[in-house]
């Protein structure tokens, strides 16, 4: 999943939470110039509504991470590239116990499976970062 949590009341907003988020659990410092701008908000399954924000790192390459190892477990990265190879993209299907179905993208990439609220926010993002190509 991405970096995300709870809005602390010492944050302005939505973007100062990701911010704060991103350098809390990645050890990332990211301006607020680097800021691109919000996407949709998102309920999550908890009833929990998410505001997933999208910054330019720069080069991932040129990052230094230091992953807190209380919140996460493992980093990776995947490439727009991969992302938007036919062979990485898939969908789950979902039934829950009053017959209700509902379909949710996933990326596939080796041993990881990005899915769920991720694959979501993942989706949102190449659509609009390469509209007619994803």
């Amino acid at each position: 999943s991405f970096p995300g949590g709870r809005r602390d009341p010492a944050d302005g907003d939505a973007v100062a939470t990701a911010l704060r988020e991103t350098r809390e659990e990645l050890g990332v410092a990211v301006a607020p110039s680097s800021v691109w701008g919000q996407l949709r908000t998102l309920p999550d399954r908890h009833g929990m509504t998410v505001a997933p924000v999208v910054a330019n790192l720069g080069p991932l390459e040129a990052l230094t991470l230091n992953p807190n190892p209380d919140e996460v477990e493992e980093v990776f990265t995947l490439p727009l590239a991969h992302l938007l190879r036919e062979e990485n993209q898939g969908y789950t299907h979902f039934r829950t116990a009053s017959g209700y179905g509902y379909t949710l993208p996933v990326f596939l990439n080796g041993p990881h499976k990005v899915w769920g609220l991720t694959a979501i926010i993942t989706e949102l993002t190449l659509e609009l970062l390469l509209p007619g190509r994803y």
